[in-house]
Parts: C-alpha cells; structure tokens; sequence
C-alpha cells in the first residue's frame, strides 16, 4: 500500500533535512538572542538580539508541528508493512534507545558547564534529568503508542484519494486555533514541564493534530494532489497572518490577545506546511550523492547537537561582538560540523541499525 512516489519521498527527506538544520539555527537564536531556553545562554545586549527572538517566535510557530506530520504522515505505512508487534518493536528500538542514549550519556556533557560543585554530582545528575531537544522523541513515542492502540482496536483512516479542499482547512485552522486558545488557560505560553521535559507544552495541541494531520495526509494522498499553486498561496497565507493576527495577538491584551496568537500561530503553521510540502515537491524532489548524505545523517544531527553548539559556544564566550554576528558565525561553523560529526557516530560499528 503506497500513496507516494519515490522522488516526492525524496522532496520529504529533503524538508527534514532543512527543518533539522533550523533546529540548530534555532538553538544557536536562543543562545544569542533574550530567550534564557539553551544549556548557554550569553543574552544580547545590543538590538540585534531582538531579530534572533523574532526567528525564534516564526520558527516555533511551526517547525516543530511539521517534525510531527512527517512522522505521522510515514507512520501508516509503517505499521501496515510490519503489524503491530514489530512495529512497535521497531519504534522503540530507533526512537527508545536514542532517548535513553541522550538522557543517561550526552546530557551530563551538555550540561557540564551548569555544574558548579555546590552539590554531589550524583544529586545534580539526578535533580538536572531533563530530555533536552529529545522531547521530541520522547512525544513522538507516546502518540505512536497511541496510534498502536487504536490500530488494534480494529480502526483506521479509510484509504480514499481525494485533494484537500479550501474547506477542510480552514475546519481545521478553526479547530486547532480554538484548542490551543482554551488549552492555553490551563498551559500558559511559557510554562515547562519538568521531569518529562517539555519545553514548549503549550504547542501540544498542534503537535497531536499535526501528527493525525500527518496520518490522514498519507491515506487520502494529499501530498500528491495539493496543487502546485497552493505552494504560492501558503506563503501569501502566512505573510498576511503575521501582518494582521500576529499584532492583534501582541497590541492586545487578556483573551483577545491570546486568541489573536492561537490563530497566527494556527494560521501561519498551516500555510507554512502546506507552502513548504508543495513547494520542495515540485522543485526539490531530487537527490544527489550530497543530498542522500545529509537526509542520512539529520536524525544524528538532531540528537547531537546540543553538544556541538555548547561546545562552540564555550570556546567562542570571550568574543565581543554583536548577538547576531555571533549567531552567524556559530549557525556557521555548528551545521557543517554537526553532518560531519553525524557521519562518525552512524559509522559505528550497528549504529545504522538504529539512526
């Protein structure tokens, strides 16, 4: 069973490997910009910083909501080759171990320049236990786990190809605007999860309705029937709801401004998606030789570099220089030693098993 041809698979391993390297680039914003969220955080002290949140606020609108459609939009076929047993299996063995590789070895290394000796290490280990970027693993195992389970209770998203009308999107922009409004009473922007590590819990309404978005996308075949035009429309789409929500949401105050963000933010997510999805189908679904290296090693990249920027960023802590100079300078040098550094850990004798 197979909606997709292999040189539009090759368009989507193409946008991970760009939305990996905005992971780093986003990193690198918080180190440099106002935003205390990095393991190093030198804040800005000159405007600059003010452009490196900017690109934090669009990037968080909607990077990682699409990390959680693509991994929903391969999940059915995934599941339909396999069964449920090794299906799972499989998930957690490429997504588990990873997750406990990054809690248990590399965070201590990240997070080695917090420690500062005022308690037993042992204490700080333990009271520091934090899944850092791999939150995203950590959600991305619980729906999947979920999705196992009503699999097995005899449903599933009926197979019918068809194109997403103007209609169904915008039932779903209104869902999804309203369901982060009201769950934004309960889970204010800004607030962490501790232990579990969540970031950014307030985004989880995107995050599970873009991984079902991502279920249903592969049944009805809608990465092949968007046309070409919606590329066009999605960016117009998301420019003219930062033009006009996005200051509703900040000039405002109370509910009107809460409401305002959900629906920039809804708005702006999904046209980016869709923008995106068409736009490298129709102009990016080739693969070279350096094309295939860097979709191979994004999920590597992911999972390491945290470890690249805090180191870059400790050797670079004496440099004076605007916040966005030194961003640029970091994004620089982290993405290519990142890929490199991916390619030495997937050369490991089984690692391929796994990443």
């Amino acid at each position: 069973m197979k909606t997709e041809t292999r040189t539009r698979l090759l368009a989507v391993d193409n946008l991970r490997v760009v939305l990996t390297a905005l992971v780093v680039v986003h990193h690198v914003a918080v180190t440099y910009g106002n935003i205390p969220a990095w393991y190093v955080f030198e804040q800005a002290k000159d405007g600059t910083g003010i452009v490196l949140d900017l690109l934090v606020m669009f990037n968080q609108a909607f990077f990682m909501g699409f990390f959680f459609l693509i991994s929903g939009f391969f999940t059915p076929r995934s599941y339909d080759r396999k069964g449920p047993g090794p299906f799972m299996r499989d998930r957690l063995k490429r997504l588990g171990i990873p997750l406990l590789a990054y809690l248990l070895f590399l965070r201590p290394v990240a997070m080695a320049g917090i420690y500062d000796g005022s308690m037993p290490y042992w204490h700080f280990y333990i009271g520091s236990w934090d899944p850092g970027p791999m939150w995203f693993v950590e959600v991305l195992l619980v729906l999947t786990g979920l999705y196992v389970l009503w699999r097995r209770s005899g449903r599933q998203i009926e197979e019918r190809r068809g194109e997403l009308t103007l209609r169904a999107i915008a039932l779903f922009v209104t869902g999804l605007t309203l369901a982060v409004f009201v769950w934004r009473f309960l889970v204010p922007v800004g607030q962490y999860w501790p232990v579990v590590g969540l970031p950014t819990p307030s985004y989880l309404p995107q995050y599970a309705s873009m991984f079902v978005l991502g279920l249903i996308a592969y049944r009805r075949g809608w990465f092949e029937t968007l046309p070409r035009s919606a590329a066009k429309y999605g960016f117009i789409a998301a420019g003219v709801a930062s033009a006009v929500l996005l200051p509703a949401g900040m000039w405002t105050r109370g509910w009107v401004a809460q409401l305002g963000t959900a629906a920039w933010e809804s708005v702006f997510a999904v046209s980016m998606v869709i923008a995106l999805s068409v736009w490298f189908r129709e102009r990016f679904n080739r693969q070279g030789p350096f094309g295939k290296f860097l979709a191979d090693q994004a999920f590597t990249v992911y999972i390491i570099h945290p470890l690249v920027l805090v180191g870059i960023s400790t050797l670079l802590s004496g440099l004076a220089a605007p916040a966005i100079a030194k961003f640029a300078l970091v994004a620089a040098l982290a993405l290519p030693i990142c890929w490199g550094l991916g390619y030495l850990v997937r050369s490991i004798p089984g690692a391929k098993r796994i990443l």
